[in-house]
Order: C-alpha cells, then structure tokens, then sequence
C-alpha cells in the first residue's frame, strides 16, 4: 500500500463561505419564484380581494430574496477586504492567468490528460467573474422594476432611466429573464465541475466549502500566494 501525503491548505475565509451558500439559497428561491411569476400557476379557488392572494405571496418571497441576494454583496466585499484570498476577481492582468485558464480548458476538453495544481482553479475564477457580471445584470433589471411603481422616487428616477437604456420595459423583462436562465445554466455546470474534481482528482472542492481547507499531494502553482509558512497557507 503506498502512502500519499497531503498538503493542508487554508483557502475559503467564512465570510466567501457563508455568502458562498447564501447565494445558492437564493439563487433556488429567486428562480423559482420568478417562473412562477412569470407563467403563474391557475388557482382552483377564487379569494376574496381583500386576502393575501397566491402570486402576491409569490412576488412578495421573491423580492425578500432579492433584498437578502443583494445584501450578502456586503459581506462578500467585506471578506475580500479582510481577507486575502477572498478576491473578488482572478488577475486579468497577468499574462499567466489566461495561460492556466487555457491549459486547465485542454484539460476539461480532454486534449490534455491532466492540469497544473491549482488551490484556486483559474478557468473557475473567471467563471465566477462572469458570473458576477450576470448577477449584477439581474439586481439592476430587478430593482429597476421594483421601483417603477415609484417614478418620483430617487430609485424610481433611476429605474426611469434602466428603462430607457434597456430600449423598454418588456425587453427589461425578457433581459431579466433570459439572464437568469442563464445563471441556472451556470450553476449547473458548476456542479458538474465541482462534483468532478471533487472524486476524480481529489481538490476537495466541495468539501473545502464547508470546511475552508483544501487538501492536494502536488504543490499548488499559485501556493506563492501565501501568506502563512508550513504545512498550512492561506491564499
């Protein structure tokens, strides 16, 4: 029996952990709700107009995880303050990212049997990147149809102005739609990426989102990173 060691490496602070399960949370509910609102479901039963009907309960669960969705940005910008390796972006700017980025791409595609070790997966980061941009696509289509209703409010003059930009309010919709489904898209193969590394190359990826630490036999490319000495880095 051969013995392999591992390496423990601190990679994902609580703050990235916690936003991290946040956002899958809402995510589900926000994308439910909103097919829902977006094809309603036929009620059998007539309510009386004065009682909380089915699609407002609907509406009213979807903006409350809109609100929540938005406000864990804040604690997502501040771990990436606190904490180094929660950065928010991978380093465009540096010549070997999109080098990684196409050698671990190889890799999935199989032209390449394996990849480099990476604690951070430069082809997830800038996923993740991109993932982002959606998100923020969602909150300013969202909330700018949120806050219509109010033309003579502060968000509602803005919302005026997301309208014009948009070229309508149906294409706002169908733009809002449309992304969403495309971060669903995302998520699922995200899953697959993970779950993947997970079990056929041993990343501790899934894990390492409970936990914080990844456990790998090679030396990671970007363990330089690191701003602890021994046997555990934090990148």
């Amino acid at each position: 029996m051969k013995e392999v060691k591992r390496k423990e490496f601190y990679v994902f602070s609580p703050f990235l952990r916690i936003f991290h399960w946040i956002m899958v949370v809402m995510i589900v509910v926000l994308f439910c709700t909103g097919i829902i609102i977006a094809t309603p479901l036929q009620s059998v039963n007539l309510e009386p107009t004065y009682s909380v009907t089915y699609m407002d309960l609907v509406r009213d669960i979807h903006f409350v995880a809109a609100f929540i969705f938005a406000a864990s940005f804040v604690l997502r910008i501040y771990g990436f303050i606190i904490n180094k390796g929660d950065r928010l972006f991978p380093h465009f700017w540096k010549g070997y990212f999109y080098r990684q980025t196409v050698e671990v791409a190889m890799h999935y595609m199989f032209l390449k049997f394996e990849h480099s070790s990476f604690l951070r997966n430069p082809l997830a980061r800038g996923s993740y990147a991109f993932l982002y941009v959606l998100v923020a696509i969602e909150f300013i289509t969202g909330f700018a149809m949120y806050y219509l209703v109010n033309p003579n409010s502060v968000l509602g003059s803005i919302s005026n102005w997301v309208l014009i930009w948009c070229g309508g309010e149906m294409m706002m919709h169908l733009i809002h739609h449309y992304v969403a489904w495309a971060i669903i898209l995302f998520a699922v193969g995200h899953m697959y990426m993970v779950i993947r590394a997970e079990f056929m190359e041993g990343e501790s990826e899934v894990s390492s989102m409970f936990s914080g630490y990844k456990f790998l036999i090679h030396n990671p490319k970007d363990a330089s990173d690191s701003d602890q000495s021994g046997e555990k880095h934090l990148i």
